[in-house]
């Protein structure tokens, strides 16, 4: 299943909602006017889009129906999926540009933080990264464990401590640990507790000291986890993490279960704080990384340009299937790759290798220079034979300094004319 399409399917419910309320007051409509904005004004706020990102919304359109001189109430729908579009854009991409990078998970208890990090881990390692993991939300009773067991899923490393310490002394622990393994990021797992938030700054604060002291110049992402079926009372979490936690993105989970997928748009509008990921499924693959194009037109478009969009995306896999396609590929996903255990080893033999060859590879290279030393100190000692041999010559035949009345052989030359000039030649 494609990425449109499962996003498709995971906003089926909010879709149902909004755009049916949506198009249904769009046919009701035979021109339009003030009287048709309030009214779709107020079924973007039932869809929680927000009081504000709903007015916002629909002055947009206002000012393009006067610009294109729209007169057609159904054209509406085309102008709205291009400004929800418009107003999702920017910061969805996650920087990951050092390696390794460092992504802070934060969020509150029963949120899907665990699951979600767990997801963002095997989507790495099927990207051939290598993860590693900090258990630090040392204080939820079996929150280590848990996480322990979506490492072992997604097959990433995982570094823990017992029960009830320091978070920051884990997130340590991992980058000293990532540092050595050579891996490409960091997924620190955090405490959420938004009843003490002097409690949760004070812990985020040492972290960020941590990282900051140990990977000074690597990029790091602050991912704050969302139930989305809270509705606004997921905008209230986001005001409330972003001044704790100053956070650089939204994870927005469970979107499948829920009709109220316009929240997406108030945390945007209202708060300019990104989403990044949506999670539209249970499966380890249902963690999609947001495309406001998608979002949009899952919302909005009509049925005939949802359905040429589902077909376009199939056949797009199909042909890239049957050029990327092998003889006798497994058809369980657990067995394209072999076990976790397995990739890591081969990694680390690799590299073990890689190793053994540079330490040959210095010493053949010392091994040659040794060699060059000694033919040196050979050439050097024929010369000096040479050298000796010409001074006898010269004493038995008594050369003159006068060119005129020299006997030598030509090749002398060099030698006499040093010698003359006082060298030793």
């Amino acid at each position: 299943m494609g990425f449109f399409e499962k996003i498709k399917n995971g906003l089926k419910k909010t879709r149902d909602a909004l755009f049916g309320r949506i198009d249904k007051l769009l046919k009701s409509f035979t021109k339009i006017d003030d009287e048709l904005f309030e009214e779709l004004e107020e079924l973007l706020v039932m869809g929680d889009v927000g009081m504000y990102t709903a007015d916002k919304i629909c002055t947009e359109l206002k000012k393009r129906v006067k610009e294109e001189g729209i007169t057609d109430p159904s054209e509406i729908r085309r102008l709205l999926e291009e400004v929800v579009t418009e107003m999702l854009k920017g910061g969805q991409e996650l920087d990951t540009s050092t390696k390794p990078s460092v992504i802070l998970v934060i969020g509150v208890n029963g949120v899907g933080k665990t699951t979600t990090i767990g997801k963002l881990a095997a989507k790495f390692v099927r990207e051939g990264k290598r993860v590693t993991l900090a258990a630090a939300d040392t204080f939820r009773a079996a929150a280590i464990d848990q996480l322990e067991i979506w490492a072992e899923r997604a097959g990433a490393d995982i570094i823990k401590q017992n029960e009830g310490s320091d978070p920051a002394a884990v997130v340590f622990d991992a980058i000293s640990s990532a540092k050595a393994r050579g891996s490409d990021i960091i997924i620190a797992d955090t405490a959420g507790r938004l009843h003490n938030k002097k409690n949760l700054m004070g812990e985020l604060a040492k972290i960020n000291r941590i990282i900051d002291r140990e990977l000074p110049d690597s990029a790091k992402e602050v991912l704050l986890v969302l139930d989305a079926t809270t509705g606004q009372n997921a905008v209230n979490q986001t005001k409330e993490f972003r001044e704790a936690a100053g956070i650089t993105g939204i994870v927005l989970t469970k979107l499948d279960g829920t009709a109220k997928g316009g929240v997406v748009l108030a945390i945007k509008e209202e708060l300019d704080v990104p989403v990044k990921f949506i999670g539209v499924g249970e499966q380890v693959d249902d963690l999609q990384p947001f495309v406001p194009e998608d979002f949009a037109r899952a919302l909005f478009a009509d049925e005939n340009t949802i359905e040429e969009a589902t077909k376009a995306e199939q056949q797009a896999e199909q042909t890239s299937a049957e050029s990327e396609a092998v003889p006798e590929i497994a058809a369980e996903s657990e067995k394209t790759r072999p076990a976790t255990a397995d990739i890591w080893e081969q990694i680390d033999a690799e590299n073990e290798a890689e190793r053994q060859a540079l330490g040959q590879d210095e010493e053949a290279k010392k091994q040659a220079e040794l060699e060059q030393q000694e033919a040196k100190k050979a050439l050097e000692a024929e010369r000096q034979q040479k050298r000796e041999e010409r001074k006898s010559r010269a004493k038995k035949r008594s050369w003159s300094t006068d060119a005129a009345a020299d006997t030598h052989s030509a090749e002398d030359d060099d030698w006499l004319k040093a010698w003359r000039e006082g060298g030793e030649g």
